[in-house]
């Protein structure tokens, strides 16, 4: 288990994370969730006590990191695919590591399975793929057998069947009862990987809560209705208290009102229905909802006019 409380970060009179305050708990996989700048990086690195904190406190299994006698053994992670000696190869750079935690060595040969490097488990890891530093470093972090993982942008550089097994494998963990943080820029990726959300902001905590309740949340949910009667039903729904508009093949998308309401309101006025159906933002549209004034650098469209402006499609 992960506990952080009232962390903060500075770098000079930059405030990287601000008062922030919850728990990765075993048993599920929680996403770590900020745009670019949010602090997500930086909490990780505290986790895993590459950075001190200016004030509060991030223990594993109820310690700082840097107290555990042999803490591969109790905290895996991959923060950085890159953080790896290019001029050694890739059993080496699991051996040395292994080593320094009293692991044994056919436990290297295990993790170079798991994770599909067999091949190349005896070439030098400065001339690999990104994917393939990725899985090398996702060994790295199983190499204890932990019951704590941090996982940093994973998918990055892997192809379709790579991001569907670290997907399936970050999934395993948490079925284990091991706990599981990962970060990623991936929304599509996320709300299939995680079962809850940490969301920071400008080193602020945002939200804590299940991926369920946190599209639930979001403003871009509306019920979709189809009648012979849509007249009628936009005008029940006005007096009810909703919202109308026109959706796609001349069906009602109506807001502000729950859909059992929108039932309810459709019966009482003997209004039949061809369609009811809850149409739910997906995980980035209420991500980019929740954390639209948390973004540090915002993108403008260049005007089409605009001499040397490269135009969508182009």
């Amino acid at each position: 288990m992960i506990e952080i409380r009232n962390l903060t970060k500075r770098f000079g009179d930059v405030v990287a994370v601000d008062d922030v305050s919850f728990d990765v708990v075993p048993g599920r996989v929680t996403g770590f969730l900020g745009p670019n700048g949010s602090g997500k990086s930086t909490t990780m690195r505290m986790i895993m006590g590459l950075d001190w904190p200016t004030s509060g406190t991030v223990t594993v299994n109820g310690r700082p990191y840097g107290q555990h006698r042999r803490p591969l053994f109790e905290v895996g992670a991959m923060l950085d695919a890159n953080a790896i000696h290019g001029g050694r190869t890739a059993y080496n750079h699991l051996l040395c590591l292994a080593q320094s935690n009293g692991i044994p060595r056919d436990r290297v040969d295990e993790v170079i399975e798991r994770v599909g490097l067999v091949s190349v488990a005896h070439k030098r890891a400065g001339g690999f793929s990104l994917g393939m530093s990725q899985r090398l470093g996702i060994a790295g972090a199983m190499l204890g057998d932990p019951g704590v993982m941090l996982f940093d942008e994973p998918v990055n550089g892997l192809d379709p069947e790579g991001i569907r097994w670290i997907r399936n494998l970050l999934r395993s963990f948490a079925a284990e009862g091991r706990t599981i943080l990962v970060s990623s820029h991936l929304m599509s990726e996320i709300a299939l990987t995680a079962d809850h959300l940490v969301v920071i902001g400008r080193g602020r905590l945002i939200a804590d809560v299940s991926v369920g309740d946190f599209i639930e949340q979001s403003t871009q949910n509306f019920v979709r209705v189809r009648s012979p009667q849509i007249e009628e039903l936009a005008q029940a729904v006005i007096a009810g208290g909703g919202t109308t508009w026109p959706d796609a093949d001349g069906a009602l998308a109506i807001s502000g009102l729950p859909i059992d309401a929108v039932g309810d309101l459709a019966r009482d006025a003997g209004i039949a229905l061809h369609e009811l159906s809850p149409q739910l933002a997906t995980l980035e549209e209420a991500f980019m909802e929740l954390t639209r004034d948390s973004v540090e650098f915002h993108a403008h469209a260049v005007p089409a006019s605009t001499p040397g402006a490269i135009k969508e499609g182009a």
